[in-house]
């Protein structure tokens, strides 16, 4: 149960830094190579990214590996 509340929080995280940045989910999965349904699955925190496609997002999105998990 905790994991489901942390992969949530980390999906919002992202998906805040995405808008934030005006990023579309589209051109998101093309930047870090992966697709457009496993960037929506991320955001809404039903799969878990490994830790290397998170850091793949924080460098596309020009921010802080922390910034995206804070608070998970």
């Amino acid at each position: 149960m905790l994991d489901n509340k942390r992969l949530k929080n980390l999906g919002i995280n992202i998906k805040s830094e995405r808008l934030r940045k005006n990023i579309s989910q589209e051109r998101l999965a093309e930047l870090t190579n992966i697709s457009r349904n496993s960037v929506s699955l991320i955001e809404t925190g039903k799969i878990n990214p490994t830790v290397l496609k998170v850091l793949d997002i924080a460098s596309v999105l020009g921010t802080d590996l922390n910034a995206l998990t804070k608070d998970i």
